[in-house]
């Protein structure tokens, strides 16, 4: 399982330029089955985070690649992964 920060970056003033691309890309990838959860970072102004399995860190970062958001410095990235060892039996699905 994997957790990705998108920190906002240089280019954050044109986020509203982009967020429509990004929500696409956001739909894609829970149409896929690999985003658990998304959404706003608490601290304001921060960005975003992603829950993310079912992906291996390479291929998680080529998608991260593909977010208008991140090719167009709107955000950098920051890729975490949890090796859960122990789960709620509401996330059997991860393999805990």
């Amino acid at each position: 399982m994997f957790v990705a920060l998108l920190k906002l970056s240089t280019n954050r003033a044109k986020a509203g330029d982009y967020l429509e691309g990004h929500k696409a890309w956001l739909k894609r990838g829970f149409d896929e089955g690999v985003f658990l959860a998304a959404g706003t970072l608490a601290a304001p102004d921060e960005g975003g985070g992603i829950l993310a399995h079912n992906t291996d860190r390479a291929s998680l970062e080529a998608r991260l690649a593909e977010d208008p958001f991140v090719a167009e410095e709107v955000v950098r990235i920051e890729v975490t992964e949890i090796g859960a060892s122990i789960t709620d039996p509401r996330l059997s699905f991860l393999g805990a």
